[in-house]
């Protein structure tokens, strides 16, 4: 479910970037109202903006749900023992797991150096 909420997420926020660039700025509006191409526009002579704009708001709301959705996940997976860096306690039981030789492990994995005798 995780998975498929970030996917959303993903898409959301890409559709956001597209229509916010699609959409006109306010000095854009300055040339449509002496008539300078308002008959050839998809949405009419009023324009697009109003569409653009509700449709931006509702995406925008869809962001943050599923922002705070994630951060929702994201916070009970912290109470899990494998997420993140294990506290100080985990990592002294693991230190001393003992060994076939009855000592505890130090996890040094060096191997004893055996010296040869040269005569």
């Amino acid at each position: 479910m995780q998975v498929a909420i970030l996917m959303t997420h993903v898409a959301i926020a890409i559709a956001l970037v597209v229509l916010i660039l699609l959409q006109q700025g306010k000095g854009a509006e300055a040339g449509a109202a002496f008539g300078g191409g308002a008959s050839q526009t998809v949405f009419g002579s009023r324009g697009s903006g109003n569409f653009l704009a509700k449709f931006t708001g509702l995406l925008a709301v869809a962001f943050f749900t599923t922002s705070l959705t994630l951060a929702y996940f994201a916070s009970q997976a912290g109470d899990a023992p494998e997420a993140g860096i294990p506290d100080a306690e985990l990592i002294e039981q693991q230190n001393a797991v003992p060994t076939l030789d009855g000592g505890s492990s130090d996890m040094d994995n060096t191997a004893p150096v055996l010296e040869e005798s040269g005569d």
